[in-house]
């Protein structure tokens, strides 16, 4: 599931995105501040062999729309676990994974799509080429060899791209097969 944590009192809260087939697992928790809404999910993962990559798909298209249309009212910063490393330079063994579950042709695509339909990566809009990983298998000793990959991310409205002042994926806080990622907002 997913939760926030805020100093400041949000305007509003929703959990799901209103759709019931997506709104009994968690995977979504909005809160509307004054000039955006922050969106932090849990993007479904399509499990072993794919199994569970249709219903992915669904999940991402349902998912894309719901942002656009809260969109409609003021900008959006999404931020969690979206299960999908986007680029090569966001896993450490991209050939040997490539038709595993969070880098498959169609989860890159979908996030592709995302970001073309406004959305900016905050990480690589700030550290295009820098290699850095948010989650490691708690197999082989992944984490401590370094053997991870970038599925956790901040995402931001292209109108709020002059607002990003620093990014961070806090790679050396252990405590979990993720660290924590950062993203810093001027006012």
């Amino acid at each position: 599931g997913t939760a926030i944590y805020t100093r400041r009192h949000p305007l509003s809260v929703r959990t799901g995105i209103g759709i019931d087939e997506h709104d009994h697992e968690g995977r979504a928790v909005t809160l509307e501040f004054g000039d955006f809404f922050l969106v932090n999910t849990y993007v479904p993962n399509s499990q072993n062999e794919l199994k569970r990559l249709d219903y992915r798909m669904r999940w991402e298209d349902d998912f894309r729309a719901y942002l656009k249309n809260l969109e409609k009212t003021k900008p959006v910063v999404v931020c969690g676990d979206m299960n999908v490393a986007h680029e090569e330079i966001d896993l450490k063994n991209p050939a040997a994974n490539h038709f595993s579950a969070g880098f498959s042709d169609e989860e890159r695509g979908k996030m592709s799509e995302l970001l073309a339909s406004g959305f900016i990566d905050t990480w690589r809009y700030q550290h295009p080429q820098e290699v850095k990983y948010s989650w490691w298998s708690y197999r082989m000793a992944a984490r401590q060899r370094n053997v991870g990959w970038r599925i956790d991310y901040f995402l931001v409205s292209e109108c709020l791209r002059d607002r990003i002042v620093s990014t961070e994926i806090h790679d050396q806080i252990p405590g979990s097969d993720h660290c924590p990622v950062e993203l810093v907002l001027a006012d």
